[in-house]
C-alpha cells in the first residue's frame, strides 16, 4: 500500500473484522478495551459506551469529550419460517440492494453461522423479479435443513456483511468503516497526544439508530467541548451530480460545518482549520444534508456545549464495500492530534 508510512492497516482490520451492529457491539468493545493505551481511567456505561480518560496536565478541570461510534449497520431476525429461511428487520439506515446477492454472518448466543442473502436469477422472467426490492425480499439462507435452521436461529439473534478489509492501492475497503476508521483515529490520537486539558476519548454505541449512545452520553460526561469523528459521504463516481459531491477520496479530512442533525460551533471549526493550515495538513471543508452523527446528538445532550467534528471521507457509505483513502484517515490522526495538543481551555 502507497500510503502514509504510520497508517496500521492491522489495527484498522481488527476493528472491522469485529461485528457490532447497533445494540449489538460487544466484541468491537472488546477490540477497543485492548487497544488503548495507557490511560487514567476506563469504563463502560450501562448502554456500553466506553470511556477513557486522561487528565489535563495543566488543566484538567476543562473537560474534552472526542466520539467515535462502534456500531454498524446490521440486520435483526424476525422470523425464522418453515423451510429454514430468516426473515429479517433494518438496524440502521439501508439501501437493500446493498444486500442483494451478498455472504452474512448470523451471529447467536451459541455461536456464528455463514449464510447468504440471495438474489432472483437473471433467467427468472420478469414478472417472478420483485420490481422494487426491499428488506421484505431479504431472506437469509444457512445451508441448513429446516429442522436444524429452526432449531438454530430465532427472532432476536442478528445478521452482518460478511466481508474481511481489504487493500486497493491507497486505500481500505469493507464494511463498517463507517465508523471503524473513526474509532482507528480515535484510538491513535488516544497513542499520541498530551493535552493540557482533560480528554475523555469515548466509542459509542448505537450511533445507526439514532445517536442513542452518544446522547446518554453527553449527560454523564458533562464535557466543556465535543469532537465527534465519523465518516460522511464521497460521490465521486460515474453516475452522481457532481453538485451532489460533499468530500473527495484523498484530499484529506473533513472538517464538518453542517450536516442533518447539527451546525458545527464556527469556532471550533475555524480552529481545526487553522491547526490543520499551520501543519500543512490536508483537509476539505464538508457540509452535508442527509446524514446526521454524534455531534448533533452531543451538542444539546444535558444543556447546550460547543461542538466540532472531523469526517473521514467513506464511498459506498452502508455496503459491504465502503472504501476509504488511508492517507484520509491518517490526516484525521494527525490533525485531532494536534488540535488536543493545542486545546488550551479557552472556552467558546
Amino acid at each position: 500500500m502507497a500510503a502514509n508510512a504510520t497508517f496500521d492497516f492491522d489495527l484498522l482490520a481488527r476493528l472491522t473484522d469485529a461485528p457490532g451492529p447497533a445494540g449489538y457491539e460487544d466484541r468491537v468493545r472488546d477490540v477497543v478495551r485492548d487497544e488503548l493505551p495507557a490511560v487514567d481511567a476506563v469504563r463502560t456505561d450501562a448502554m456500553g459506551n466506553v470511556v477513557a480518560t486522561v487528565r489535563g496536565s495543566a488543566d484538567p478541570d476543562y473537560e474534552v469529550l472526542v466520539a467515535a461510534h462502534m456500531d454498524e449497520i446490521g440486520l435483526i431476525v424476525s422470523d425464522v419460517d418453515d423451510d429454514g429461511f430468516l426473515s429479517v428487520e433494518a438496524l440502521g439506515g439501508w439501501n437493500p440492494d446493498a444486500l442483494r446477492g451478498q455472504p452474512v454472518t448470523v451471529h447467536t448466543r451459541a455461536g456464528d453461522y455463514d449464510g447468504v442473502v440471495g438474489i432472483t436469477a437473471a433467467h427468472t422472467a420478469a414478472d417472478e423479479a420483485p420490481a422494487d426490492w426491499t428488506l421484505d425480499d431479504a431472506h437469509v439462507f444457512t445451508g441448513l435443513d429446516p429442522e436444524e435452521a429452526n432449531e438454530r436461529f430465532g427472532v432476536g439473534d442478528v445478521v452482518t456483511f460478511d466481508s474481511d478489509l481489504r487493500e486497493l492501492g491507497e486505500c481500505v475497503t469493507g464494511s463498517s468503516l463507517d465508523d471503524r476508521a473513526g474509532v482507528y483515529v480515535l484510538l491513535e490520537a488516544a497513542r499520541r497526544a498530551d493535552p493540557d486539558v482533560t480528554v475523555h476519548y469515548a466509542a459509542t454505541v448505537q450511533e445507526e439508530v439514532g445517536l442513542r449512545g452518544a446522547t446518554a452520553l453527553g449527560v454523564d460526561v458533562d464535557p466543556d467541548l465535543v469532537v465527534a469523528l465519523d465518516g460522511t459521504l464521497e460521490q465521486s463516481y460515474p453516475g452522481i451530480d457532481p453538485s451532489n459531491v460533499i468530500t473527495k477520496l484523498g484530499e484529506g479530512v473533513g472538517i464538518k460545518r453542517k450536516d442533518a442533525s447539527v451546525i458545527a460551533t464556527p469556532g471550533v471549526a475555524e480552529r481545526f482549520e487553522s491547526v490543520a493550515e499551520n501543519r500543512d495538513i490536508g483537509f476539505q471543508r464538508e457540509v452535508s444534508w442527509n446524514i446526521g452523527t454524534d455531534t448533533g446528538g452531543l451538542q444539546t445532550a444535558g444543556g447546550a456545549r460547543p461542538v466540532g467534528a472531523l469526517s473521514i471521507p467513506v464511498r459506498y457509505h452502508h455496503s459491504a464495500v465502503e472504501t476509504a483513502n488511508a492517507n484520509d484517515i491518517e490526516a484525521a490522526v494527525d490533525l485531532l492530534t494536534a488540535f488536543l495538543d493545542a486545546e488550551d481551555g479557552t472556552l467558546w
